[in-house]
């Protein structure tokens, strides 16, 4: 199983890319968080508000996960992490069957 780390820029945009990807069935399930960003692009430190994705789906269909969001995220380069997990056998099952 793995979750996908996904920083997007606001709210309205986490929830676009989570519905791309669910109608896409490159994941099963997706989770947003506010966070505070800090990180350095263009030469300069930016300190900002972001959301960030975290969904389920299975190693099969990671790389189309992936394709999809760069498809629709509006980073350039968005960040798009890939955390290995076990997950209970129900739960893992579900998955499976939610992203064929």
């Amino acid at each position: 199983m793995v979750i996908m780390y996904i920083t997007c820029k606001d709210r309205k945009e986490a929830r676009q890319i989570s519905m791309h990807l669910l109608k896409k069935r490159a994941i099963a399930c997706s989770n947003i968080f506010p966070v505070e960003s800090m990180y350095r692009w263009n030469y300069k430190i930016v300190d900002e508000p972001e959301y960030i994705i975290m969904a389920k789906t299975n190693n099969k269909n990671f790389k189309k996960a992936v394709d999809e969001v760069k498809k629709v995220h509006s980073y350039k380069i968005p960040c798009i992490l890939r955390i290995e997990a076990k997950a209970n056998k129900e739960y893992e099952s579900w998955v499976n069957k939610e992203v064929k």
